[in-house]
């Protein structure tokens, strides 16, 4: 079974007041989650700042280019899963530092072509989001604004799977304390 790891980094992160691509350490931290925690690929979805951020992403990583990005995560997330192939995407954002492999590894263990499952941190949902190839069209489909896949989420059974004590899930959307 193939498994593809997406990260969305295509936001243009204006509470942090950078590019989400280009927050020092992000971009590898989070394709090295996806890489150690089991996915056999990995694909970035890039749009704000994708020049600067394109020399970012290592030689062996895919890259897609989102010139909608500015229209929402829905943008990136459709245009990541049309260039997904594999029997499983596991679907993770660049603002979640604290997510590791072991994050990843844990959601793993429940891949399959059918499979839909997300981490939990402490109850609440989060990323990342696993889904087996046959909900990978009507993610797509249903993904509105800046909501992302959370329309079609909410319509069917999803596999909550808890990881609070891996990670805290949180986005970092804001600079650091000076």
């Amino acid at each position: 079974m193939r498994i593809e790891g997406l990260l969305l980094a295509a936001g243009a992160g204006r509470r942090r007041g950078l590019p989400k691509a280009l927050v020092p350490g992000a971009l590898t931290g989070a394709i090295e989650a996806l890489t150690a925690g089991g996915c056999d690929r990995v694909t970035v979805v890039l749009g704000a700042a994708a020049d600067r951020a394109r020399p970012l992403v290592p030689a062996g990583v895919g890259v897609v280019k989102t010139a909608d990005w500015a229209d929402g995560m829905s943008a990136s997330l459709r245009a990541g899963l049309a260039a997904t192939t594999g029997e499983v995407v596991v679907v993770h954002s660049v603002d979640l530092p604290d997510v590791g492999p072991d994050v990843v590894r844990r959601l793993l263990a429940h891949a399959g072509p059918e499979a839909l499952a997300r981490a939990v941190y402490d109850g609440v949902p989060g990323h990342p989001v696993l889904f087996g190839r046959r909900h990978v069209g009507p993610a797509a489909a249903s993904a509105t604004g800046d909501r992302g896949a959370r329309g079609y989420l909410a319509s069917t059974t999803v596999r909550a799977v808890e990881c609070g004590d891996l990670a805290s899930g949180v986005d970092v959307d804001l600079p650091p304390a000076e």
